[in-house]
């Protein structure tokens, strides 16, 4: 099942859209990052995982595919985690999409599932706030 929801990336003081896609599907269980993560990005995979499962939510044994859209935009830092992490939980079924989709999505997660403050939080909210979404 495939989830997208939205969240931001800083360049310089701008804070760009970008559409986090999450797709789960049957198969042996792999993780896939794509769109141009860079080292931090990567990593959220396994703060995602430990997040998810230490806050007691499901991690899927399944085929995972993560996008974070536009490709040609380099994403950087800790704050795609919490979209990751619903992102995964939507594809589920576990959490329903529609509640997401007027939120935009920043943070970074703690290995037990606690939200932890990132950089540029204001010019995130703020590019979130002129695109008309909640936070």
């Amino acid at each position: 099942m495939l989830a997208q929801v939205r969240s931001y990336a800083l360049f310089g003081l701008d804070a760009v859209p970008v559409t986090v896609e999450v797709d789960v599907s049957p198969g042996l269980p792999t993780y896939a990052l794509v769109g141009l993560p860079d080292k931090a990005v990567e990593e959220s995979r396994e703060r995602v995982r430990a997040a998810l499962k230490n806050a007691g939510f499901p991690y899927p044994q399944a085929r995972v595919v993560v996008n974070l859209a536009p490709a040609e935009l380099r994403k950087e830092g800790s704050q795609f985690d919490l979209p990751i992490a619903l992102g995964l939980l939507a594809a589920q079924g576990v959490v329903p999409l529609e509640a997401l989709s007027p939120f935009a999505l920043a943070g970074e997660l703690g290995l037990d599932g606690s939200l932890r403050p990132i950089p540029g939080a204001v010019n995130l909210a703020l590019g979130a706030l002129a695109e008309g979404k909640k936070l």
